[in-house]
């Protein structure tokens, strides 16, 4: 895997700035970048992230089924080392913040091993957290 790989920029809907900052803050640990009354950039493990404030309703939330469980289709999320995702899992859990889908671990013992959790913001945008028992497995089939 590429470790020069440049920092990605995603863009997603919010329902409050004020609500999302202080969730993304505290639970995820993201420091904010700039900031306007109706956007927040967030630093997200290294990669910048703009909420921007709409009065869409985001509540419907569509899912395919993956390994007996429901898997929310638009998501977005990032790969950590598993140290990072077990701490993170921990931290979630300390919080009592909701899983959409509890970690859990896919594919035990087969190559492309790897942990996942699901979480949802106040706005429902879905995020997903992963780790690979063995990071040449990302990409492999």
């Amino acid at each position: 895997m590429n470790k020069d790989i440049r920092p990605f920029h995603l863009a997603f809907p919010v329902n409050n700035i004020k609500q999302t900052i202080e969730w993304y803050t505290e639970n995820l640990s993201c420091t904010i970048g700039r900031q306007d009354e109706k956007w927040v950039d967030f630093n997200f493990f290294g990669h910048q992230i703009s909420a921007h404030k709409t009065d869409q309703d985001n509540s419907l939330i569509q899912t395919n089924s993956v390994d007996g469980h429901n898997i929310p289709i638009k998501h977005f999320g990032i790969i950590l080392e598993y140290n990072q995702w077990k701490q993170l899992e921990e931290k979630l859990k300390s919080k009592n913040v909701e899983f959409i889908i509890k970690p859990y671990t896919r594919f035990k013992d087969k190559k492309g091993q790897q942990s996942t959790m699901f979480i949802k913001d106040p706005s429902n945008n879905v995020i997903e957290f992963k780790a690979f028992k063995d990071d040449r497995m990302i990409f492999e089939n």
